[in-house]
């Protein structure tokens, strides 16, 4: 049964000890950040901030809602967001992932609905109202949104494209935040709605039902509603409701509506900001889009969710961990190409995916590669790895083995110079490359070469190799029998 809001998220959590209330004051000036972080490093539960310093009672912040957790659940809280078992593993949530984004559905527009709670407009509009928290020392300012959706329009259309940007408080009425090119916001605002000389309207949603930040943070199609997407996830509609002085709409049981336009033309220093790379830019913030701020609702006691970016592991490497390797898999399996899984190992930084396969004839870890590269997602992930089937691409410890034991360090290493990066995350590039966007892509190919004889080929020293299968299922059987309690 899907989640109707994000309380009754944090309700579930909070039942499964995903959620740590915390009762002290605490500053939204870098204390909150440090909190989350902290937790992210130990796998603790979500923090849940009840007493924030300036702030009336009643204004809350959940941090890290999609953070991991503790050995053996690790993706707890990205499965129960999903309606699955806690226990469940990254590879079985990519495949559901993968199975209801092709069974969408529509949203349904009600009249009105909990965020509309209370509305705010004209001179009573006040972003510092909420407790937008600086997160790392060194970010260019109070960063509201990073755990969040954005709804935009296409004006030729009617294609509405909900997605993550980071949303840096800029005073009461506007905000800042990345609205890259070749990102669909980028493409709805540079090419269309600024060509014309035309403001985009848009509207923020903090607090949405649980899988949504997940659909926004991931790569869809141009023309797909992530909405209809997200439907197919909960198995349920989403309730939609119209915003108060935009085209838009919106869940209607969301935390915190923000609504507004984004002038043409009209740029104001944005970022630094620690990203989930792990690092902050060396640059001290840079010209973009600025986001006009004209009405905000909200519902009683709202909460703030929020993420942490940083040193891997957080809430948006999580999400990728899940979007992206789905995407990767629909689209080689769409090719033909005998893929068993595909992962993107959020420890590291979502710049690497990991692809286990058959490999039937040589050089066939190449043909892979291309293929994720020249996909609508490759353009963030400048490492592939290709393993035989035998190898578990979810399991980094397996993948690492494999890596450094089968993969050859002359042949088995496939460099791509002068490849198109993301300049602005990518980390590796020198100062010029960054301005040009100009990196490069890397193969490991860790699979056995074909040309071997099955005798030249090494046999796998593992608990499920070398045993006979009535060995394992005997040690298996008894092993509480032991005295191991898993």
């Amino acid at each position: 049964m899907a989640f109707k809001d994000f309380r009754e998220y944090v309700a579930k959590l909070e039942e499964e000890g995903e959620v740590q209330h915390i009762q002290e004051e605490v500053d939204w000036n870098l204390e909150v950040g440090a909190i989350i972080r902290r937790s992210y490093d130990l796998r603790a539960p979500a923090p849940f901030f009840e007493k924030i310093k300036g702030y009336p009672k009643g204004y809350r912040i959940l941090g890290a809602p999609a953070g991991l957790s503790r050995p053996g659940r690790e993706y707890a809280r990205t499965a129960i967001a999903m309606g699955m078992k806690p226990e469940t593993k990254i590879g079985e949530i990519t495949e559901e992932y993968l199975r209801r984004k092709k069974a969408p559905l529509k949203p349904i527009v009600v009249s009105t609905g909990p965020c509309k709670e209370n509305i705010l407009l004209g001179d009573k509009v006040d972003l510092l109202k909420f407790p937008a928290p600086f997160l790392h020392e060194g970010d260019g300012g109070r960063y509201i949104g990073t755990w969040h959706l954005v709804v935009t329009r296409d004006p030729d259309t009617g294609w509405t494209n909900w997605g993550m940007y980071r949303l840096m408080v800029h005073d009461a009425t506007s905000l800042g935040g990345l609205v890259g090119a070749s990102q669909h916001i980028g493409m709805m605002y540079y090419q269309k709605y600024e060509a014309r000389n035309q403001p985009m309207p848009f509207a923020i949603v903090m607090g949405s039902e649980p899988v949504s930040p997940f659909v926004a943070g991931s790569p869809t199609a141009m023309g797909v509603n992530e909405v209809d997407i997200i439907g197919g996830m909960r198995g349920e509609p989403v309730q939609l409701v119209k915003c108060e002085t935009v085209d838009l709409e919106v869940p209607a049981t969301s935390e915190i509506v923000i609504e507004g336009e984004m002038l043409p033309y009209e740029r104001r220093n944005e970022g630094p900001f620690g990203e989930y790379t792990g690092y902050r830019s060396a640059h001290v913030g840079s010209p973009k889009p600025v986001y006009r701020v004209k009405a905000i609702t909200h519902r009683n006691d709202p909460i703030l969710p929020l993420s942490c970016t940083g040193v891997p592991v957080d809430c948006n490497q999580v999400a990728m961990a899940i979007g992206l390797p789905a995407e990767i898999l629909d689209d080689l399996r769409g090719r033909g190409f005998p893929v068993k899984m595909v992962s993107i190992p959020p420890e590291c930084a979502s710049q690497m995916v990991v692809v286990s396969t058959k490999t039937p004839y040589p050089y066939f870890a190449k043909k892979i590669a291309h293929a994720i590269w020249a996909s609508q997602v490759g353009g963030v992930l400048y490492w592939v790895v290709v393993v035989d089937e035998d190898v578990d691409a979810t399991n980094l410890n397996e993948v690492l083995h494999c890596m450094f034991t089968r993969c050859h360090p002359d042949r088995g290493v496939y460099k791509v110079p002068n490849a198109p990066i993301y300049a602005h995350i990518a980390t590796f590039p020198d100062p010029d490359e960054r301005v040009t966007g100009r990196g490069a892509y890397c193969l490991f190919d860790a699979t056995w070469p074909k040309h071997w004889r099955p005798e030249d080929t090494p046999v796998k020293a593992s608990f499920d190799v070398s045993w006979p299968k009535d060995i394992q299922e005997k040690v298996l059987s008894k092993w509480k029998k032991y005295g191991y309690e898993e």
